[in-house]
């Protein structure tokens, strides 16, 4: 018994070194697997943050690419850069220019020709030639020499406003109104796409914002001009100050303009071939679409009843001619005057929507605003115009400041979201406007709608060039361009008769044995005088106060519309133009355009590891 317990013990003490040992040895085993499974973590986070750092480690090596792009030696610098931008500045400041300094002279003009029956052609001649051939100028321009087209531009402009000044008779002056038109069209989109050209796309937006600029200035100065010509020399003056403007331009184009890149590889082709390429017979359908379109909108109401033949058949004629158009677009595809690809776009669709809503707004107050200022206040056209001061001023400085913010910041929606806020609560404030409305609100509530307006003039074209290939340049800015033009062709015209009857209904109402069809045909600035011609001065408040509810009516189609423009805005994604077009500065990683890219190349280098070391774990 001894014996065994001897044994048992002695194979105890051998057993416990033995145990002792593996009991040392186990965590040198637990250290080296922990090891090795960190070893095996850290070689699964590091490929899986390769993986996931490989899509903006793209973008920002195609950011690299965009900026080199912008030190390209062949961009005029100096005063070279100055002067061209001068020049395409003059030449915007033309074409608004000669929108609103026609105003004060009509009087003149009708009054010479003996044609007020003509006096609606006046407008229309030149807005029916200058929306109609808007998208036409974008092909053109992808397709033949920029600096060519747009001195074409220039020249015809210049011939159209020469023929206006000398003109002898009512015909010959509408004439000069429609060859006006027609170099209309293609000056700002030729601007822009010469701008597109020459800088890169980072320093775009501070020359957008002195061009749109321009709208505001010329919004101001036309009336201002159109008075005093009218009053002091004579109202051909009013075209033949077009002359000297433009030639200016035109000079300054012709000697420091070299444009090196073209807006698309059409250098291999002939002009036969080139020609071919455009869309004739999208045009050809086009033109006569919308002019049956803008008659419509322009006569009905006021020449004609909305009900009768001409009117239905005008609007008939637009919808067939327009659907022909349509089927045009997509047999032609990218070779067609309103590409459809631009629509399938999700920023250009947006910007394009954004430029019809922000025209549709802005056109109507500033020509409808000036006639508060004549008819309630009773001031001259001259006075109306400075009265518009505040207005027009913000929207120069909030214009010219936005285009330096957004070259700073990079990211336009930042800018153009808080401005239609602004633009659709000043407007709303205008619409409070009475016969007694006192000098803080008017001046206040027009600087606060001018500060919105100023940034709307430039981001329509700004997100075209930063999402479009630079092929596609010159047609998405001419598609941006036609829908503002076309929104406040549509929307004018709704005015003109939302305004008229809202003036007719009131009259009416108020049951005072005046018609308000009176005061729609003897202008703004007669109410008093027609009154006192018919002895009925002492219904003067009355048809001010009527006066004002048309006006009012007006300022209504401002508001929806900045509302409208401002959900569009809201729709646009987040691009940033520091880098090429096609570079995402969303994080989408994609750079189609369509924000549907893979989220995971924007997942964080932290997010990255993380996620990479839990998945080591559970292996």
């Amino acid at each position: 018994m001894r014996k065994e317990n001897k044994a048992s013990m002695a194979t105890q003490a051998a057993a416990e070194p033995a145990a002792a040992a593996a009991a040392a040895a186990e965590p040198a085993a637990v250290t080296a697997e922990a090891a090795r499974i960190s070893t095996d973590k850290t070689e699964v986070a590091s490929a899986s943050l390769a993986d996931r750092t490989s899509a903006p480690d793209d973008a920002n090596a195609r950011e690299e690419k965009a900026r080199r792009h912008d030190d390209d030696p062949n961009y005029p610098h100096g005063l070279k850069l100055v002067l061209i931008i001068t020049a395409l500045c003059l030449a915007v400041f033309l074409v608004a220019l000669d929108q609103t300094i026609i105003a004060p002279a009509l009087g003149a003009i009708t009054g010479q020709f003996q044609s007020v029956k003509d006096i609606g052609w006046y407008g229309s001649s030149y807005l029916l030639t200058t929306t109609a051939l808007q998208p036409m100028y974008g092909a053109v321009y992808k397709l033949f020499n920029v600096k060519l087209v747009y001195l074409g531009a220039v020249l015809v402009f210049e011939l159209g406003s020469l023929l206006s000044a000398v003109a002898p008779n009512s015909t010959a002056f509408i004439v000069g109104r429609a060859i006006a038109g027609i170099g209309t069209a293609g000056l700002f989109s030729g601007s822009i796409v010469i701008l597109s050209l020459t800088m890169p796309l980072r320093k775009r937006p501070v020359a957008f914002g002195l061009i749109g600029g321009m709208w505001g200035i010329a919004s101001v100065a036309g009336p201002l001009m159109g008075g005093v010509f009218t009053e002091t020399l004579t109202w051909r003056w009013c075209f033949y100050i077009n002359l000297p403007i433009g030639g200016l331009a035109m000079a300054i184009v012709t000697l420091f303009l070299s444009v090196n890149r073209n807006s698309a590889d059409t250098t291999t082709m002939t002009f036969a071939e080139r020609i071919l390429q455009l869309d004739l017979a999208g045009i050809a359908i086009f033109i006569p679409a919308i002019v049956c379109l803008i008659l419509a909108l322009q006569w009905g109401g006021t020449d004609y009843p909305w009900n009768s033949a001409k009117i239905i058949g005008l609007f008939v004629g637009f919808g067939l001619m327009i659907a022909v158009f349509a089927g045009i677009q997509f047999w032609k595809g990218d070779r067609g005057t309103l590409p459809p690809r631009l629509f399938r776009d999700r920023n250009v669709f947006f910007a394009m929507l954004f430029a019809f809503f922000f025209g549709a707004g802005f056109f109507p107050l500033i020509y409808y605003l000036s006639l508060y200022f004549q008819a309630i206040q009773g001031v001259s056209a001259v006075n109306a115009g400075i009265k518009i001061l505040p207005l027009m001023l913000s929207t120069v400085l909030v214009s010219v400041m936005s285009g330096a913010v957004i070259s700073m910041i990079g990211y336009y929606s930042i800018i153009i979201i808080p401005c239609m806020v602004l633009f659709a609560v000043g407007t709303g404030l205008i619409t409070t406007f009475g016969l007694d409305t006192p000098f803080g609100k008017w001046f206040g509530y027009q600087i606060m709608a001018g500060l919105g307006i100023g940034a709307g003039f430039q981001v329509g074209v700004l997100v075209v060039q930063t999402v479009l290939p630079q092929e596609m340049v010159p047609v998405g800015t001419a598609c941006v361009q036609f829908f503002q033009a076309f929104g406040g062709a549509v929307f004018v015209g709704a005015a003109q008769n939302l305004f008229q009857n809202g003036l007719i209904d009131a009259l009416d109402q108020a049951d005072i044995g005046i018609d308000g069809k009176r005061f729609i045909n003897s202008g703004a600035s007669q109410i008093k005088n027609v009154l006192q011609a018919m002895g009925r001065l002492d219904a003067l408040e009355t048809v001010l106060e009527a006066y004002m509810k048309g006006l009012r009516h007006t300022y209504y189609i401002s508001v929806a519309s900045a509302s409208c423009a401002f959900l569009a805005a809201l729709c646009l994604q987040w691009k940033s133009v520091r880098r090429g077009p096609g570079v995402d500065g969303d994080g989408d990683g994609d750079g189609d355009g369509d924000g549907d890219g893979d989220s995971k190349a924007a997942a964080t280098p932290s997010e990255a590891s993380d996620g990479a070391l839990e998945r080591g774990e559970k292996e």
